[in-house]
């Protein structure tokens, strides 16, 4: 949608702007302060213009796009030396009323809208600003990506461009997303310890963090073993997979292969505790991460007055970090579209199809795991599941596309801090399970290693269920929740089970678009968790709970 319209630079012509964006709102889900906030940004906006106007007009354009709905106006002027913030001192020291009002409505323009731009271009003024953000344009432009992507791997296919593809793929297509996934391991060991750290530190009470770390690992691990008891059910419930028929490219089969995850309980246990301070950060090794950030938090929160200058420099690194993964995640789409791609040039539409009874399975389970998560909340938490889904929904479609459950950290914050969980709960919990709780790779894992075992002929002993289920967990408590850290832990179990490790091929090709949906499965349960252990502490905003994401009218 777009409206053009030219208006006077006068009250009758102000007053028709706010109309036209009140109006344009009124079609959206918008809370009523926050149209009234749009309304008195573009009124301030217009009158200022209108001040400076040297042709009485003035020139109103909004544009709507995928929810996100832009402002702008436009008027023949001379430059606007007040506007911003760079002579508002020296202009309250005027004492004329002209200069004051001027000033006034300058500095309420910065207050209303944290996005204003304005700029003086060939003799005009101009002000633009974004009324309304789209919480699923992340989405809508991943999701874009993935179609494109298909089509245009579907095109390259061809026989005819081999040669072509194959430098694409090479010197393009793999780079680029190379680089994406070496982004998100640069910033997921620090959003990890800063993270935690700036969470411990405020406890100054070591029972509650006790009481509140304990319930949080406690309904982790219940959900992991579920998690890990609905693969298998389900497994042995269709019995997916077929006889291997598809080529499988053996040099990245190794490369995956190569990797491992340790599976000892014992030395998990005894892992946790590192030998130097700074081998955590290189390796990322998230639970001895865990452990420093833990102890970290504790002995500044015992510093007293000292740790003042402390705790201000861990609360910015905190945010410093935060914000860098915000700012990778927009590169998401294209890190997308050179995945999809290569998968479609590497293998077509063929393998795709015949792992697609597999797949099925495990987008089955994803559904028992939110069937699990709303028993949770309305039987422990006792709150209205619908109201959860209904608020969480968004910001599910939001981690699906990054798929990466450290990079969604500050994602899964911004909805609990929107459903009224306190700060001190999720910045302590969604850190935590974006680390140890895995139940989307526990669903994975439990129907992949028996359907691709069964594709290989291998039969697996009943007595190798319970050995399976121990690895299951114990993985996915050490795995990082990175990309491509799932179909690490399934090449480690494959081999435990005598399945030949050549079967991670068959499923290499879409494992970034199975990741998509462990990671919402896990986010997901990063923040019913973190709504549960809230209500338990007293600490849910049951307001601001059930009207999250609401109209307040």
């Amino acid at each position: 949608m777009r409206i053009s319209e030219r208006v006077t630079a006068d009250n009758p012509g102000i007053t028709r702007i706010t109309e036209l964006v009140r109006d344009t709102l009124a079609g959206y889900s918008v809370k009523d302060k926050d149209i009234e906030k749009a309304v008195l940004t573009a009124e301030e906006s217009a009158q200022e213009l209108a001040a400076h106007s040297s042709d009485a007009f003035i020139e109103v354009r909004i544009r709507s796009f995928l929810g996100r709905v832009t402002v702008s106006l436009t008027s023949k002027g001379d430059r606007i030396s007040s506007f911003g913030d760079k002579k508002i001192k020296s202009m309250l020291d005027d004492e004329t009323d002209e200069d004051v009002q001027e000033t006034i409505r300058s500095i309420l323009l910065r207050s209303v809208s944290d996005n204003l731009s304005y700029h003086h271009v060939s003799g005009a003024n101009k002000i633009g600003f974004t009324i309304l953000r789209s919480p699923k344009a992340h989405l809508y432009r991943t999701l874009g990506a993935m179609a494109a992507a298909v089509v245009v791997g579907l095109i390259l296919s061809v026989p005819e461009l081999a040669g072509m593809n194959d430098d694409l793929n090479t010197y393009v297509l793999i780079p680029i997303y190379t680089m994406y996934l070496n982004a998100l391991k640069m910033v997921v060991a620090p959003v990890v310890f800063f993270s935690i750290v700036s969470c411990i530190m405020q406890f100054s009470d070591m029972t509650e963090l006790g009481r509140i770390g304990g319930r949080a690992i406690s309904v982790f691990m219940f959900t992991t073993v579920v998690a890990t008891l609905v693969g298998l059910g389900l497994f042995y419930l269709f019995r997916p997979g077929a006889p291997v028929t598809a080529m499988i490219d053996q040099s990245a089969v190794s490369n995956i292969t190569s990797q491992t995850v340790d599976v000892s309980v014992k030395d998990l246990i005894v892992g946790i505790v590192p030998s130097d301070f700074l081998q955590p950060f290189v390796s990322s090794n998230m639970l001895q991460l865990i452990f420093l950030a833990v102890l970290t938090g504790i002995v500044i929160g015992h510093m007293g007055r000292r740790s003042k200058m402390v705790r201000d420099a861990f609360e910015s690194l905190n945010e410093l970090f935060l914000k860098m993964t915000t700012m990778i995640i927009r590169f998401m789409p294209v890190a997308v579209f050179c995945s999809i791609c290569s998968l479609m040039i590497k293998t077509g539409i063929s393998v795709v199809i015949s792992v697609l009874g597999i797949f099925a399975t495990f987008l089955c389970g994803l559904l028992c795991m939110i069937i699990v998560y709303c028993m949770i909340l309305t039987i422990v938490a006792r709150v209205n599941p619908i109201i959860f889904l209904k608020n969480y929904i968004p910001t599910m479609a939001q981690v699906f596309s990054v798929a990466s459950s450290n990079a969604s950290i500050p994602i899964n914050m911004e909805a609990c801090e929107k459903m009224g969980v306190a700060k001190k709960i999720y910045c302590l919990i969604i850190p935590l399970g974006a680390t140890i709780n895995m139940d989307g790779g526990c669903v994975y894992m439990g129907v992949f290693s028996l359907a691709l075992a069964k594709s290989y002929g291998v039969n697996v002993p009943s007595s190798a269920i319970v050995a399976m289920i121990i690895s299951i967990i114990v993985m996915s408590v050490g795995a990082p929740g990175i990309p491509g850290s799932g179909l690490i832990c399934l090449s480690v179990l494959l081999t435990q089970i005598g399945v030949p490790t050549e079967a991670v091929g068959l499923i290499m090709g879409i494992d970034a678009f199975v990741g998509m949906f462990r990671c919402m499965s896990n986010c997901t349960g990063d923040v019913v968790t973190s709504v549960l252990v809230a209500k338990k502490e007293n600490l849910l905003d049951m307001e601001k709970y059930r009207t999250c994401g609401g109209s307040a009218k």
